[in-house]
C-alpha cells in the first residue's frame, strides 16, 4: 500500500505535468469560476482524483485511453462509500464538448448539499477565503 506521503507527493508532481485535456479543463475550474472552488491532483487516499469541489464532495475525473472501466468503476464505488460523487469525462468530451463538460460539473454541483451545511469549514484559510462557494 502506497503511503499518503508518497500520494502527496506523486499528486504534486502530476500537478507539475497534467495532461492536455486536464491543462485544458482546469482554467475552467480554477478561483471559483463556475461559482465552486476545486482542486487539481487531489489525495483522497489511497487515490490522486483530477479535480475535486471540497465544498460539495465531488470528483470530475478526466478518463484518457489507457482508462480501465472496470477499475474506474471499483474507484468511483470506493469514492461514493466515503460520500464522494464522481463524474467521468472522456478526452474527447473535454476537446469537442467543454460546454456540456462545464454544464454537468455546475449541475451536479448544485444537486449536492454543502458538505459542511451549518457547521464551519473544517479548514478555513486565513483571510477567510473560499468560506462561501
Amino acid at each position: 500500500m502506497v503511503s499518503e506521503i508518497d500520494l502527496l507527493a506523486r499528486a504534486a508532481q502530476m500537478r507539475r505535468n497534467p495532461t492536455e485535456r486536464e491543462k485544458r479543463l482546469w482554467p475552467e475550474l480554477s478561483g471559483t469560476k463556475i461559482g465552486y472552488k476545486f482542486r487539481r491532483q487531489h489525495v483522497i487516499p489511497p487515490y490522486i482524483v483530477d479535480f475535486f469541489c471540497p465544498a460539495k464532495g465531488l470528483v470530475v475525473e478526466v478518463d484518457g485511453d489507457t482508462h480501465d472501466p472496470v477499475m474506474d468503476a471499483a474507484r468511483d464505488h470506493a469514492l461514493a462509500n466515503e460520500g464522494f460523487q464522481s463524474l467521468r469525462f472522456s478526452n474527447l468530451d473535454i476537446r469537442d464538448n467543454m460546454e456540456g463538460v462545464l454544464l454537468t460539473i455546475l449541475a451536479a454541483s448544485k444537486e449536492r448539499a454543502d458538505r459542511w451545511s451549518g457547521r464551519p469549514h473544517p479548514n478555513p484559510s486565513p483571510e477567510g477565503e473560499g468560506l462561501k462557494c
